[in-house]
C-alpha cells in the first residue's frame, strides 16, 4: 500500500479542478482600474484612424487593456482591435510600418523585456483622445 501512496497523491492533484480565473482576472481588474483613473476628468473627443509618430511624445501600457499615447498635452487612448489581453507593463512595443503615422489596424510586436524575444503581438484600434474636462 505504501507503494502507491505516491501515485494516489499525484492523481489527486492532478484529478483536482484548476480554477484559473482569479489569475487572468487580476491584471485586467487592474487594467480597468488603471484606465478609470487616467480618464477620470478627462472627456472622450473624436476617435481617429492614425497618429503621427514624429508628434508622439511619449507612451506606455496599461496592462491587458490598452496602449496610452501622449501627443503634446493630448492624450489618446488605443485598445487594440485583437491580443491587448496580453498587454503587460513592462513590454517593450515594437513598432513597423510604412510612413510617418501609427494607423488602426497597424501591428505593434510586443517584445519581452528580458529576453528581447517577441512574445506576440496587438492589431491597433482607434485613437481616441482624451482632454480635460472644462469647469
Amino acid at each position: 500500500m505504501k507503494m502507491f501512496a505516491p501515485a494516489l497523491a499525484a492523481a489527486a492533484v492532478l484529478a483536482a479542478p484548476l480554477n484559473l480565473a482569479p489569475l487572468h482576472a487580476a491584471p485586467r481588474d487592474k487594467g480597468e482600474t488603471e484606465f478609470q483613473k487616467l480618464i477620470a476628468g478627462r472627456v472622450p473627443g473624436k476617435p481617429v484612424r492614425c497618429l503621427s509618430q514624429t508628434s508622439i511624445t511619449s507612451s506606455y501600457i496599461i496592462p491587458g487593456k490598452a496602449i496610452v499615447y501622449r501627443v503634446g498635452s493630448r492624450t489618446y487612448v488605443n485598445q487594440p482591435r485583437s491580443g491587448a489581453d496580453t498587454l503587460r507593463r513592462h513590454d517593450v512595443l515594437l513598432t513597423r510600418n510604412i510612413g510617418t503615422n501609427l494607423c488602426r489596424t497597424d501591428s505593434v510586436r510586443l517584445i519581452d523585456r528580458n529576453s528581447r524575444f517577441v512574445r506576440g503581438f496587438v492589431v491597433l484600434g482607434d485613437f481616441v483622445p482624451y482632454t480635460k474636462a472644462k469647469d
